[in-house]
């Protein structure tokens, strides 16, 4: 019985013990004189350095969903930070309120990319991070934002746009990162010319890109809560979510490999 006792101790520790490993943190920092409080996940179980991979959010805001994404990078065994691009810890369901925060951050496309790249920094600063090894993934608006640090010339390996509005590139550009946009070529706020003028930037400035659309599926298609929004072109797609998260991972793979 003592034996049986300690077996099922052990079914019951384990598991927790395992999960413990990922550990989160709130950091804080600035842009300028903005205090912004960023979503830090690591597993510390891993030792030596790793690669760091930024996580922007959607226009809603930091949320859970963005949380989410960045302890799910922590498990593939990066040092993940979900950045805060509002600041005063705005988050929301309604979208008059998500399009005004977002549109105070992109009318300014200096400040809108020194805002992320802040984020970037505070990434950097962390001792578990290896500098050498630096990606940025966001969603939706976030999708735009890693497009911006791209085209700013930051010190990156690798950039993934989820269903993001795809920003042309402007000319000059001095792209640094390998870029991948997962688009769903039912995605009415993005329609084809826009997604045309988009592929002819990136060709113009020399990167090394490449686009995949998901047939049928439309925008927020990796966020299971994408349909409680109320808006017509909002939708999940567990196909899409799926395909697209494991091109990320090959894609990551690929740029750490350098």
């Amino acid at each position: 019985m003592h034996a049986i006792t300690w077996a099922v101790l052990l079914a019951i520790l384990l598991p927790a013990a395992a999960h413990a490993a990922i550990q989160t943190e709130t950091v804080e920092y600035k842009d300028g004189e903005t205090v912004l409080k960023g979503h830090l996940v690591y597993d510390d179980s891993l030792e030596g350095k790793r690669p760091g991979v930024i996580v922007v959010h959607e226009w809603w805001g930091l949320n859970d969903y963005a949380k989410k994404r960045a302890e799910m990078l922590a498990e593939l065994g990066y040092v993940a930070f979900a950045v805060d691009m509002y600041g005063d810890d705005k988050v929301t369901s309604h979208a008059p309120d998500a399009q005004g925060w977002m549109q105070q951050i992109t009318s300014n496309v200096d400040a809108w990319r020194a805002r992320a790249l802040a984020g970037l920094e505070a990434l950097k600063t962390n001792a578990r991070v290896d500098t050498d090894d630096l990606a940025a993934i966001g969603y939706c608006f976030g999708g735009a934002t890693v497009m911006q640090m791209a085209y700013a010339g930051a010190d990156l390996d690798a950039v993934v746009s989820f269903h993001g509005s795809l920003p042309p590139a402007p000319e000059g550009a001095d792209i640094k990162a390998s870029l991948l946009a997962a688009h769903g070529s039912a995605d009415s706020f993005v329609p084809p010319e826009k997604v045309d003028a988009f592929e002819q930037s990136l060709d113009a400035a020399g990167a090394d890109w490449q686009l995949v659309a998901y047939g049928g599926a439309r925008h927020g298609f990796t966020n299971p809560g994408a349909g409680d929004y109320g808006m017509d072109n909002l939708k999940y797609d567990a196909n899409a979510d799926r395909r697209s998260w494991a091109l990320m991972q090959s894609f990551l793979d690929e740029a750490f490999a350098d």
